[in-house]
């Protein structure tokens, strides 16, 4: 059983910050990727930032550089450190991993229950 854990929503105010976590816990023998996902009321969920286990790192053009996005391998833990936050950046944000859980060798795709961020103007 491999469960996501984020924390760190909240409301802030317009070029404020917020920092995200998200934690992998359970049987997991190794994890490939973390993302960061976030869904606007009435919108699609769309890909924030990405890194691999090698730290390699992507970006959705609305966040380049404003949000960062980091890791810590031994604590299976994602970080998501947003700068500059826009009222746009309202949303619900989801943590998601791609990893290989103990005694599988397939690549399997886990969802955290997601966090509200709100940004006022």
């Amino acid at each position: 059983q491999v469960q996501l854990v984020e924390s760190g929503g909240g409301l802030v105010q317009a070029g404020g910050s917020l920092r995200l976590s998200c934690a992998a816990s359970g049987s997991i023998f190794s994890i490939k990727a973390m993302c960061w996902y976030r869904q606007a009321p009435g919108k699609q969920r769309e890909l924030v930032a990405a890194i691999t286990s090698g730290g390699t790192t992507n970006y959705a053009d609305s966040v380049k550089g404003r949000f960062t996005i980091s890791r810590d391998n031994a604590k299976n833990t994602v970080y998501l450190q947003m700068n500059s936050l826009k009222p746009e950046d309202t949303a619900v944000y989801y943590c998601n991993a791609l990893l290989y859980p103990s005694g599988f060798s397939t690549l399997r795709e886990y969802w955290g229950q997601g966090t509200q961020v709100t940004v006022s103007s």
